[in-house]
């Protein structure tokens, strides 16, 4: 517990720092990998073994836990904004 209040404390001053909080894999943060603490967070979610208190706390600072799906959701956002300035959709 000690250890992840630790890390979580990390992350709250990355997504201060950078206005996300969407830790690269590679990233570290005084020593911590918190690129890879980020994922395992993600994958706790994912098979339903990630404590609902720490959910929350992860998703109150902007926790994205499909990144993919945001990627494609944000991308795709793009894609009608050029659709719609262009009037196509052939992206160069």
């Amino acid at each position: 517990k000690e250890k992840w209040d630790n890390n979580y404390c990390l992350l709250v001053k990355f997504q201060q720092r950078e206005g996300h909080a969407n830790v690269p894999q590679r990233h570290k943060e005084e020593g911590v990998n918190l690129g890879v603490w980020l994922g395992t967070q993600r994958q706790q979610k994912k098979k339903g073994k990630l404590d609902i208190s720490l959910e929350e706390r992860l998703e109150d600072i902007g926790v994205i836990w499909d990144v993919s799906k945001e990627k494609w959701e944000n991308d795709y956002g793009l894609l009608v904004k050029f659709q719609q300035r262009e009037g196509h959709a052939n992206v160069p």
